[in-house]
């Protein structure tokens, strides 16, 4: 069965701007520019007030699924160039502890279960990697752009995979302990 017509939409938060042309946005806010494509999907998106509204004519079930993703798309991007995402990772080891290191735009994992072999996870575009300094074997992921960020994150983390060993045993890795949008800039 097919719906009519299924709408959702999303405000626009004071100081950003949005701009839409044929299912491309960009949304400019205080922290920069983040531009998504959604041409793929058969959609209306305008640009209401001081809202964007998502609409969907004659969807099916898969089609209504969605009009709630692209909104939440955009949602993260209006929460990206006002406050952006962090991802905070943590060290596990058991033994050997492990030796992480910028190097350039690469992120150097060392001694990984005692292993010679060094791993390398290149930083994707608009993501910044920062040593926590209050806190041991710690490190943050920080950018506008949630995708960037989270596969960045995933990339590490899956850089320090155990192989070929009892993985009840064998729990060393890098892994995210914490995520979510930055702390709102106190004025």
């Amino acid at each position: 069965m097919k719906t009519v017509l299924a709408s959702r939409s999303v405000d626009i938060p004071a100081g950003v701007e949005v701009e839409i042309a044929s299912r491309v946005i960009k949304v400019t806010g205080p922290r920069g520019v983040l531009t998504r494509d959604f041409r793929h999907m058969s959609m209306d998106l305008r640009k209401v007030d001081k809202s964007i509204r998502v609409d969907v004519w004659f969807a099916n079930r898969k089609e209504l699924a969605t009009v709630r993703t692209v909104v939440s798309h955009i949602d993260n991007m209006m929460v990206g160039v006002t406050r952006g995402f962090m991802y905070k990772m943590r060290f596990v080891y058991s033994h050997f502890p492990i030796n992480v290191t910028l190097n350039g735009e690469n992120v150097e994992i060392r001694n990984f279960l005692g292993e010679k072999r060094v791993r390398k996870v290149k930083l994707l575009d608009g993501v910044k990697y920062v040593r926590s300094a209050d806190v041991k074997d710690q490190i943050e992921l920080c950018g506008n752009d949630i995708a960037m960020v989270s596969l960045t994150a995933a990339q590490i983390q899956g850089q320090t995979n155990v192989r070929k060993k009892d993985l009840r045993k064998f729990l060393d890795g890098i892994y995210v302990s914490e995520k979510g949008p930055m702390a709102a800039p106190e004025e």
